[in-house]
């Protein structure tokens, strides 16, 4: 009869094996993510520094956003829909055209910071955005707390912070900004922590097809963009210093 029990050393390619997969699924998501800041910063900047972004998105006369605006800052919130209805039916790179042109939009309806906020402050705050995601990306990666409750508590102050945001875009309140900038900094740390948990248990689980685990890398990084976007946004609302 032969001997089922794994031995030391089969032990041990098992566990690398284990390993392997987990750093090439978080390296795919990493991908996606980085991928979708590069498009984002590209659009934003370019369409600022020609003076497109005025030009398309702003009345001259007023400086009020155009109806244009409004359509490219709300159009990517239909795709997330879009990509997430059709994840399983749409091909791989099919989606990644998707999540692209999400990029693309968020860009171009961010390239107004580059009138308002410095160069200087702008870049200060991404390296502390990046310092801060990093951290929680760490800590939910490494933690054994389960923090499925406070996920699914954060993403309830998530929605509301996008209500007020919408509400704010036509009420113009400084001290509304202030407050969904200071509560945005706990949220979207707090998700970012949540998420790598979550995306660790996807990465591990052995279940899932490679298939699978391929769209799934591509949602956590469009997460994960989300969420560091979101974080840039607020820190830079309360570090940097309009000109």
């Amino acid at each position: 009869m032969e001997n089922y029990i794994d031995s030391p050393m089969d032990s041990q390619m098992n566990q690398t094996a284990s390993k392997t997969q987990v750093k090439e699924f978080f390296t795919a998501v990493y991908t996606y993510m980085f991928m979708a800041l590069v498009v984002s910063g590209v659009v934003s900047w370019y369409l600022a520094s020609s003076g497109l972004f005025s030009e398309w998105f702003l009345n001259q006369e007023t400086q009020s956003p155009k109806m244009l605006f409004y359509v490219v800052a709300f159009s990517p919130l239909g795709l997330v829909f879009l990509i997430q209805a059709k994840l399983r039916s749409f091909s791989l790179p099919a989606l990644v055209g998707l999540f692209v042109l999400y990029s693309a939009l968020i860009g171009a309806s961010l390239a107004s910071v580059f009138l308002y906020y410095s160069l200087g402050d702008i870049a200060i705050t991404f390296f502390v955005t990046a310092g801060a995601f990093g951290a929680m990306a760490i800590l939910g990666f490494t933690t054994s707390v389960d923090l499925s409750k406070m996920g699914s508590l954060l993403y309830m102050a998530f929605i509301g912070i996008f209500i007020a945001a919408i509400v704010n875009m036509f009420m113009n309140s400084e001290w509304l900004a202030y407050l969904i900038s200071i509560v945005g900094v706990f949220v979207f740390t707090g998700l970012t922590a949540w998420e790598m948990q979550r995306l660790k248990a996807i990465a591990m689980d052995t279940s899932i097809s490679s298939e699978d685990k391929g769209k799934a890398s591509l949602m956590g990084g469009l997460t994960l963009y989300i969420l560091f976007i979101n974080l840039f946004m607020s820190l830079l609302h309360l570090l940097g210093g309009r000109d």
